[in-house]
């Protein structure tokens, strides 16, 4: 299939294809007009490409992963697939807990913010200024 194909049964744009392409994500063959065609598989496989750039993953990331894909009797490729998928979990684990500081830190905010709204709503009224 051509790239506006898998664009259109992918629901990502061909500048994207061309972008999973250029990272090594994606191949495609090439017709005698330098036309890109793609594998039906390349529907799948742009499925997970996707998936794994939505968890956060980088395209250098996800290229070290793919290889577990590709090639999945590989215990060389397996081993380095799950210290990357390892370190790719930790990342994630840290930014879990930095936006939990940061939530957190926002509730007290909130919290300041609340009771100096209440202070002012039963205080007593402004003295107008004159001019």
């Amino acid at each position: 299939m051509r790239i506006g194909e898998l664009s259109k049964r992918t629901g990502v744009s061909p500048r994207s294809l061309r972008y999973y392409e250029e990272q090594g994500l994606l191949a495609s063959s090439r017709s005698d007009a330098g036309q890109r065609h793609y594998s039906d598989g390349a529907v799948q496989r742009v499925s997970l490409i996707r998936q794994l750039f939505d968890a956060g993953m980088s395209s250098r990331v996800i290229a070290t992963l793919l290889p577990c894909v590709d090639v999945p009797d590989d215990l060389g490729v397996a081993e380095e697939t799950f210290t990357a998928m390892m370190r790719e979990r930790d990342r994630i684990d840290a930014d879990i807990a930095h936006l939990i500081q940061t939530r957190d830190a926002i509730d007290v905010l909130i919290r300041a913010n609340s009771r100096h709204r209440a202070e002012l709503s039963t205080g007593p009224e402004p003295v107008a200024r004159s001019t």
